[in-house]
């Protein structure tokens, strides 16, 4: 399983949102490149980077500091935020950014979307977002919600070309209470995509968790940077 450690950027910074609240912001850092190459030292083959302006605005207010990251860190990189028209994805995909996450975009347009993933060049390049709070799927930087529930959503990949699916639990996202183990299972259960669990994860019990039920890869975000996980240790639990 692999481990992802989050880089989530807010005008440049390294950031952490508080159950997906613009208003509840931690900053960590001023420099994601220092960031990201601490992060690689520890032998991760990805980073999950967040353009959070992006996200909220479909603007792309970070693109220098992905474009930085990615010229200077080793580990892969997958980009989310903002990621709503071709035009966007293959300029980030152009920048150096292995794989681009979809989310907003792909719920409000499900035959666009499906049309971009099965493209020959773009195969095994687009992962989707699913970002659930309260049981429903949130949008646009998880400030509006839709009807469509995560378990219908996930049912309609299975045998498609997409990279990845990206499970988030946005009432324990920045809480480091654990994953929602359950939801993620089910999910799972549903496609043959693989699946990458988000939010909550704050120990090593919850990284073996997350392996247990069949996870592709986890994400890691606040419980690092608080010092409550070790990404080597983290590293050799998923392997």
């Amino acid at each position: 399983m692999e481990i992802l450690p989050a880089i989530d950027l807010r005008e440049g910074k390294v950031v952490r949102l508080q159950q997906g609240d613009y208003d509840l912001q931690t900053t960590y850092s001023a420099d994601p490149v220092a960031i990201g190459r601490t992060i690689a030292e520890a032998g991760v083959g990805w980073i999950h980077v967040v353009d959070l302006d992006a996200a909220r605005s479909g603007l792309g207010g970070n693109t220098a500091a992905v474009r930085a990251i990615c010229k200077a860190v080793g580990a892969r990189v997958e980009l989310g935020g903002g990621m709503r028209s071709e035009q966007v994805i293959r300029s980030m995909l152009d920048l150096g950014v292995e794989r681009v996450i979809v989310g907003s975009a792909a719920l409000a347009d499900w035959g666009w979307f499906e049309d971009l993933v099965c493209r020959d060049d773009l195969a095994g390049r687009v992962a989707l977002a699913l970002d659930v709070r309260g049981g429903a799927l949130a949008i646009h930087g998880w400030t509006q919600q839709v009807d469509a529930t995560a378990v219908e959503v996930a049912s309609r990949t299975a045998g498609w070309p997409l990279a990845a699916i990206i499970h988030t639990d946005i009432s324990r996202d920045g809480m480091m209470t654990g994953v929602n183990v359950a939801a993620t299972a089910e999910l799972i259960g549903v496609t043959d995509v693989p699946m990458i669990a988000s939010g909550g994860v704050a120990s090593p019990g919850h990284v073996l968790a997350c392996k247990k039920i069949g996870c592709w890869g986890v994400i890691i975000g606040k419980a690092w940077y608080e010092g409550r996980i070790d990404l080597s240790e983290a590293r050799r639990l998923g392997e």
